[in-house]
């Protein structure tokens, strides 16, 4: 499909929400656990969503619908759900924000290579100049203007959690564009969206939650709750915004314009974290971020224009 602006800005919302969650959950997890956010995190957007979707589950019929598409699921909500977002929350401990950052900016380079790899989508040139720009608007964010930033980069386990949350959601984007015949129609269930995402939050929870229970159990009385008005509010924004919006949003936009131009707009999220950051330290926004900005947009508009055909 074609990007317009109804999918750019469609596309363009999760990023902006989702660097809003980098910011809020490198402050909550001062106060609480890591694992325990994201359990906690999940817990809320659940509560929230589960009048509009508990319907997927209400009758023989739709559990036996369940039944048969089961392992997807199970798989969709761990990578998606459980496993991403945990890992990025641990990462935040021991990890620095540039590195953080350089790392989940890859994520169209690992985009094109699992779709080549599991799903026999040969990268266009468009695509590759396209993630050479994003790259580089990238890197103009992360080293504030001075290249010689990037090479002073050490990694830490941090930097490898990323790694593997980064990995996780690019597998989550392929599942949600090319699901197995079970889950396209006219095999699929009439689930609506809110049903879907319930689908996926549900198992996703029971994975959050058992990944806390370990964290408890292999540090017992390290994870402690600071309870405060300002982790309430944390807790209810990435319960709310990054969780339920983002993700709608993310999943109307993967269908429409695919995982690999999507994986572009994600690349707006370190440039909104930077301008995020910047405001929360009450600093104005500089020269290079209209630079990186450009350059971001530049590489969206290359790898998503149409293919030409004789």
């Amino acid at each position: 499909m074609a990007l317009n602006t109804r999918l750019a800005l469609m596309l363009s919302v999760p990023p902006l929400l989702w660097a809003g969650n980098a910011v809020v959950g490198r402050i909550a997890i001062q106060s609480i656990s890591p694992l325990w956010l994201n359990a906690l995190r999940w817990a809320i957007a659940l509560a929230i969503l589960l009048p509009l979707g508990w319907r997927a589950f209400g009758t023989p019929q739709r559990r036996a619908q369940l039944a048969a598409r089961w392992p997807h699921l199970l798989l969709l909500s761990l990578t998606g759900v459980g496993a991403y977002n945990a890992l990025q929350y641990v990462a935040l401990k021991t990890s620095t924000p540039l590195n953080v950052t350089l790392i989940a900016a890859s994520s169209p380079v690992w985009m094109l290579a699992i779709g080549a790899a599991a799903y026999g989508e040969r990268p266009r040139r468009a695509q590759l100049w396209g993630a050479v720009l994003s790259l580089a608007g990238v890197a103009v964010v992360l080293s504030r203007g001075e290249p010689g930033a990037l090479l002073r980069v050490q990694l830490v386990p941090g930097d490898v959690l990323m790694l593997g949350a980064i990995i996780c959601w690019c597998v989550y984007s392929w599942m949600l564009a090319r699901p197995p015949a079970l889950m396209r129609p006219p095999e699929r269930p009439d689930w609506h969206w809110a049903e879907f995402l319930c689908l996926q939050m549900v198992p996703g929870l029971l994975w959050a939650t058992t990944f806390a229970g370990i964290g408890e159990w292999l540090q017992p009385g390290a994870h402690t709750v600071a309870w405060t008005p300002a982790l309430l509010a944390a807790l209810l924004y990435v319960g709310i915004f990054p969780s339920l919006v983002a993700y709608r949003l993310w999943g109307l936009g993967v269908a429409q314009a695919g995982p690999t131009v999507a994986a572009f707009f994600g690349n707006l999220t370190p440039l909104f974290a930077a301008l995020l950051g910047a405001a929360v330290l009450g600093e104005w926004p500089q020269a290079f971020h209209g630079l990186a900005f450009a350059l971001i947009v530049a590489g969206i508009v290359v790898s998503s224009r149409p293919v030409r055909t004789a």
